[in-house]
């Protein structure tokens, strides 16, 4: 009874905490977010202008696309940022591995940013950067009031038996791929979208979806951390990292991780993640039908033989707070299109950072509880899987602490990589040590011989190192 008794107080204790939160952080969402007309906006290695005539120098991401006067591609941008996976707190979802717990509300906003990087590394893989969701523009900004009240509701009585109807749109609209297509653009749209599906489905909240939320948890057991714990980006960069190769779906075979050591890329390293198989797992050599054939594979069917890499990096840019004289870097990797975000935020507060405009960041916020989904349905609802509401944050109140992804489909994109990021990561006049490097040979080699290290800062023996858990502060 006693126990019965416990499960009841935590559920409802997840319930409070899930109402909490939404009015803590609905009013951000709700808040409309400005762009300048004057300055262009990168989203993830994509540029662009929302420039106009005559007009005042501030517009609204939402407003601006239904004004004439605009010149610019403001509805593109909306497109291309709403695609993008969001991943937020969930409700009622099996209780996480070693725990009671049913919500990762005030706690899994880590866990989650780092699965929308990862997600973003999967769209790249199978479905390409230019790759849009065609209902992206259909979805409505997100209303505070109507999301507070049905969290409110949800605390007194279940609303799960009225989600059909609730994302009755969606599942209309899923029915439509089950007829047949009488064209070759039908049949394109149909796979792009059982991919997209399927993608969505890898992060589902429950135990046997490859890298979803339990999957995460159960990975964190293993290196110190339980549910409810707070995780930073440099652990969440290893728990994906095992998520990946622990992944027995057929699909995610020809993906693998790398995570960089102390802010250095071992070049070989990553040319073995490339290369090597998957020892016991099955499909390696074969995928399944579905992602036999992705729409970016054409042209790197002779790389068939080939992993792709999803490159994690944990880096420091900065004490207590970040150095201003890395802004420039931060901007120039979220320039590249095989950059896969960034995971940051504020203390205590993650977020998954996906662009900027002039000095400020454009960021994806986890921080909003939604209910769980149960993705083994075959037309399970995707609107609380996209974000049509970008936000802005300035330079300076980024953590220094985050991980920077990239992804890279076979070795000779690798090489490619390594050649522009060389250049990004040039030191300034005043910051004379990169935040992060390549150096070639396996990091087993440089840890045998420490002394051998091609690392300045180590050998100079005018800097002071100190250590902060997983970094080096300069």
């Amino acid at each position: 009874m006693e126990d019965k008794g416990s499960d009841e107080v935590e559920r409802l204790k997840t319930k409070f905490l899930s109402v909490w939160h939404n009015v803590k952080y609905s009013w951000a969402l709700k808040t409309k977010t400005s762009f300048s007309r004057n300055s262009p906006v990168l989203l993830l290695g994509k540029c662009y202008h929302f420039k106009a005539e005559d007009e005042d120098d501030v517009i609204d991401a939402h407003d601006a696309a239904d004004e004439d006067s605009v010149m610019g591609n403001v509805e593109a941008f909306r497109k291309d940022f709403t695609s993008r996976l969001w991943m937020t707190y969930r409700e009622a979802f099996p209780p996480l591995p070693g725990s009671s717990l049913t919500s990762d509300c005030g706690w899994g906003c880590m866990l989650r940013a780092g699965q929308m990087m990862l997600a973003q590394a999967l769209v790249l893989h199978c479905l390409g950067r230019d790759w849009t969701w065609p209902e992206a523009l259909t979805l409505q900004p997100l209303d505070t009031e109507t999301r507070t009240t049905t969290a409110a509701k949800r605390l007194v009585a279940s609303l799960e038996a009225s989600l059909p109807s609730l994302y009755g749109p969606s599942g209309a609209g899923s029915s439509r791929t089950h007829h047949v297509l009488g064209s070759a653009e039908e049949a394109d749209l149909h796979m792009k979208e059982m991919y997209h599906r399927t993608l969505v489905s890898w992060f589902g909240d429950e135990p046997t979806a490859p890298l979803g939320l339990h999957r995460l948890v159960h990975s964190g057991l293993m290196m110190g951390r339980q549910a409810g714990d707070w995780y930073g980006p440099a652990i969440v960069a290893h728990i994906l990292r095992k998520a990946i190769e622990q992944a027995t779906d057929p699909g995610l075979t020809g993906v693998t991780a790398y995570v960089s050591q102390d802010c250095t890329v071992y070049s070989a390293d990553v040319v073995d993640c490339h290369r090597a198989e998957r020892s016991g797992k099955p499909g390696t050599s074969d995928p399944p039908p579905l992602l036999q054939n992705p729409p970016t594979a054409a042209s790197t069917a002779s790389l068939s033989d080939s992993r792709a890499v999803v490159i994690l990096i944990p880096v420091r840019l900065g004490g207590e707070k970040t150095n201003p004289e890395y802004f420039n870097l931060v901007k120039n990797i979220l320039s590249l299109e095989y950059c896969i975000g960034i995971i940051g935020g504020k203390p205590k507060q993650a977020c998954y950072f996906v662009g900027f405009q002039d000095d400020s960041l454009i960021y994806m916020d986890p921080h909003y509880c939604q209910s769980f989904v149960d993705v083994s349905t075959s037309d399970f609802p995707l609107q609380s899987y996209h974000c049509p509401s970008p936000k802005k944050m300035p330079f300076t109140r980024m953590d220094p602490s985050c991980t920077v992804g990239f992804y890279s489909r076979s070795v000779q994109d690798y090489e490619r990589i390594c050649q522009e990021l060389s250049k990004v990561l040039q030191p300034s006049e005043r910051e004379k040590y990169p935040a992060f490097s390549f150096v070639p040979g396996h990091s087993r080699d440089h840890i045998a011989a420490p002394e051998k290290r091609e690392w300045p800062f180590i050998r100079d023996p005018r800097r002071t190192i100190t250590t902060a858990g997983d970094f080096v502060l300069l």
